[in-house]
C-alpha cells in the first residue's frame, strides 16, 4: 500500500482501478504489452515516427521561408535523427523483445542518448542532447495523444491519474467512466477544480511526482475530502473507505429529505438566502431539488471549453444556453457572469486575439473583464445573448475581476450600446436588468464606497481574492500551501466589503469556495453575510448549519476571529466551534445523533 498527499479540491471518495494518463515531461511508468498486441504496438510507434517526420519537415520549410536556411537546418537534423534506422530498430526491439509499451521504449532509449550527448566534452555535441529531448517530446505527444483518445473509448470505471488536466479535458470527462482523478500538478481554486466539483468528481491535485509509483490496473482510492491518494490499499483500508462512502451517501439522503423543501433560517429565525453556483446548464434542476433560492453564479466559460478551436461560439449558442437555464429556474433569480477566461482557464475558440500571448504571469495579465474590453465584438455577442434571454427569467449580469471604476463604466457603456442596438432591431429584452460585479481584486474592495453607487449588487469571489491578497499562485504547488481562506488580511477585506455593502443597502453575496465549506458558515454569518452562493452539493449542509446557530453567537465568533493573527489559529478556533455546535445539536436532538455522527465523519 502506498499513500500520496495532495490538495483536496472536489469532495467525495472514489475507489476504482487506475488509468495512468502520462504526459510530456513525465517519466513513463514501466508497463508491458501482451504478446498478441506487439505488432499493433510497433505499428503505433512507427505511425508516431512518420507523423513526427511530417511535422519536422513542415517546421523546417516554414522556418526556412521565414528566417533562412541556416535555421531551418536545425529541423533537418531532427528529421535525420528520426530517420536513423539504428535508433528505430533499438526502440522497436525494446517493444518486441521486452514487451515494453511504445511510450516507455521511446523514453528509455532517448534518455540514454541524452545522457551520452550531455556527457561529451565537446560543447557542440553536448548541446545536441536538447535536440534528442525535443524529438522525445514530439514522439510522446503523438503517442500520448493516441492514449488520450483511448480514454474516451473505455468501458469500465477508472480512477484517472495524470500529470495535469486542462479545464477542457476535465469538462469532457465521461463521469460514468471516470469516478475521480488525481494530478501531480494543480492547486486549489483553479478552473479544473471548479469543473470537477460541478461534475461531482472526487479530485486531488498537486500530489507531486507519483505516476512512476503506479501502473494501469492498480486499485486506487482518491480521497477528495482529505487530499489523499492511496495505491494498492489493503483490505482494512478498503473497507474503511467503503464505510465512509456509505456514510456520505446516507448523510446526503438525510439532509435532502429533511431540509430540501425548507427555507434557510438561523435558529433565531433570521432568513439566509442560499444560491447555487453552476458550471453547466444540466446542474440547474439539481440545485432546486436541494432547495436553492436561485443561481448566484452561472459560469459561462464552459461554452468555450467544450466547443473546441474548430467551432465558433455563436450568439445563438449563448442564447440557447441562457434561455434554457432561465426557464429551468422557474422564476427564481439567476446571475450570469460574463466569461472569465485567461490564467488557468483555456479559451478554445477562434477569436481575434492570441491566447498564447498572455505572458509569464497570466493571473496578472489579459484575462476576464480585461479580455472582454480588449475583444469588444466577442463581449457584445455574449451581452446580446444574455439580454435576449432576459425575457425568459429573472436574469442579472455580473462582470468579473473589476479593479477600477473605469473598467466597470466601460463595461456598462458597452452594455448600453448593445441595448440600443437591440432596440433598433426590435428585439425584446428586460430593460431594467440588474448589473453587478465581482469583488475579487483588493483594489476594488478598498474602493467599494465608490462602486456602491454604480452597481445593483456585489458578489465576493474569494478564490481570486485570496490569490491576489496573499500574492500566492494557487496553481503553484511550491506555494499553494499559503493559499488560506482564513488569513486575517483576507477576512478583513471580506468583512469590510460586507459592511459597506450592507450600510448602503446593496445586496452582497459570497461565491467562492469559502461559502461552500460549512466550517466558515458561522464566521460569515457573524460578519453580516446573508447571501451564500454555494456549490450545489453543499446547499443542504450549509442550510443545516444555519439552522443550528443564532446570529449573536456568530457575531461573537467573528469578533474573536478578527482579533487573531494567524490563519492556523483561526482554523483551529473555527473547527472547535464547529464541533461544539454539532455536539450541542446531538444532545438537544437525540434522534439526530446518528445524523450528526455521519456529518462529522463527512
Amino acid at each position: 500500500m502506498k499513500s500520496f498527499q495532495g490538495i483536496a479540491v472536489s469532495p467525495g471518495i472514489a475507489i476504482s482501478q487506475a488509468f495512468v494518463l502520462a504526459a510530456e515531461g513525465v517519466r513513463i511508468p514501466l508497463q508491458y504489452v501482451q504478446g498478441n498486441a506487439l505488432d499493433a504496438e510497433v505499428a503505433r510507434f512507427k505511425k508516431a515516427v512518420a507523423e513526427a517526420q511530417e511535422e519536422v519537415i513542415a517546421s523546417r520549410d516554414s522556418i526556412t521561408d521565414a528566417i533562412g536556411r541556416k535555421y531551418g537546418d536545425i529541423f533537418e537534423a531532427h528529421f535525420q535523427i528520426l530517420n536513423d534506422p539504428k535508433l528505430i530498430l533499438e526502440i522497436e526491439s525494446l517493444i518486441r523483445e521486452f514487451r515494453h509499451t511504445a511510450e516507455y521504449a521511446v523514453s528509455e532509449t532517448m534518455h540514454k542518448y541524452v545522457a551520452i550527448f550531455r556527457g561529451h566534452d565537446n560543447s557542440y555535441l553536448a548541446a545536441r542532447g536538447n535536440d534528442i529531448l525535443d524529438i522525445e517530446k514530439r514522439l510522446l505527444q503523438l503517442l500520448l495523444g493516441v492514449r488520450r483518445e483511448r480514454l474516451r473509448k473505455l468501458d469500465n470505471p477508472i480512477a484517472l491519474l495524470a500529470s495535469d488536466l486542462t479545464p477542457s479535458e476535465t469538462a469532457n470527462l465521461d463521469v460514468d467512466i471516470v469516478k475521480g482523478f488525481a494530478t501531480e500538478q494543480g492547486g486549489p481554486g483553479g478552473h479544473t477544480a471548479i469543473i470537477a466539483a460541478a461534475l461531482g468528481l472526487p479530485a486531488v491535485v498537486g500530489v507531486g511526482p507519483f505516476l512512476n509509483e503506479v501502473v494501469d490496473g492498480d486499485m486506487i482510492i482518491i480521497d477528495g475530502e482529505n487530499g489523499e491518494v492511496i495505491a494498492q490499499p489493503d483490505e482494512e483500508t478498503l473497507n474503511r473507505y467503503r464505510r465512509k462512502i456509505e456514510a456520505a451517501q446516507s448523510l446526503a439522503i438525510r439532509l435532502s429529505d429533511s431540509l430540501a423543501d425548507q427555507e434557510a433560517r438561523t435558529h433565531d429565525r433570521i432568513r439566509v438566502q442560499l444560491l447555487a453556483n453552476i458550471e453547466f446548464p444540466f446542474e440547474a434542476p439539481q440545485c432546486f431539488q436541494r432547495g436553492a433560492d436561485g443561481i448566484g453564479l452561472f459560469r459561462t466559460e464552459f461554452l468555450y471549453l467544450l466547443q473546441g478551436r474548430d467551432r465558433y461560439v455563436s450568439e445563438e449558442d449563448h442564447f440557447h444556453v441562457y434561455k434554457t437555464v432561465a426557464e429551468a429556474v422557474q422564476g427564481r433569480p439567476i446571475t450570469i457572469r460574463t466569461y472569465d477566461l485567461g490564467a488557468d482557464k483555456v479559451l478554445d475558440s477562434p477569436t481575434s486575439f492570441d491566447p498564447s500571448s498572455e505572458g509569464k504571469n497570466p493571473a496578472l495579465g489579459l484575462r476576464s473583464i480585461r479580455l472582454s474590453l480588449r475583444n469588444v465584438d466577442m463581449f457584445r455577442l455574449q451581452l446580446r445573448a444574455i439580454l435576449r434571454a432576459s425575457v425568459y427569467g429573472k436574469i442579472r449580469i455580473m462582470f468579473p475581476l473589476i479593479a477600477t471604476i473605469l473598467e466597470l463604466r466601460q463595461a456598462k457603456m458597452i452594455l448600453a450600446d448593445v441595448k440600443d442596438e437591440l432596440l433598433e432591431e426590435g428585439i425584446p429584452f428586460h430593460h431594467a436588468i440588474h448589473v453587478g460585479m465581482m469583488l475579487e481584486v483588493p483594489a476594488a474592495i478598498l474602493m467599494i464606497e465608490r462602486f456602491v453607487k454604480e452597481v445593483d449588487f456585489f458578489s465576493i469571489g474569494t478564490n481570486d481574492l485570496i490569490q491576489y491578497t496573499l500574492a500566492v499562485d494557487r496553481s503553484n504547488r511550491d506555494v499553494n500551501h499559503l493559499f488560506n481562506s482564513e488569513d486575517p488580511a483576507v477576512l478583513y477585506l471580506v468583512k469590510y466589503a460586507i459592511s459597506v455593502a450592507n450600510n448602503n443597502g446593496v445586496p452582497i453575496s459570497l461565491c467562492g469556495q469559502m461559502s461552500s465549506n460549512p466550517l466558515y458558515t458561522m464566521l460569515l454569518l457573524g460578519l453580516g453575510l446573508r447571501q451564500f452562493s454555494c456549490a450545489p452539493a453543499s446547499l443542504t449542509e450549509i442550510k443545516r448549519i444555519c439552522g443550528l446557530v443564532e446570529i449573536p453567537e456568530c457575531e461573537r465568533i467573528a469578533d474573536a476571529v478578527m482579533e487573531m493573527e494567524s490563519a492556523r489559529d483561526i482554523r483551529s478556533f473555527l473547527r472547535e466551534k464547529f464541533r461544539e455546535v454539532l455536539s450541542a445539536a446531538r444532545k438537544a436532538e437525540s434522534p439526530d445523533s446518528a445524523f450528526d455522527s455521519e456529518y462529522e465523519m463527512r
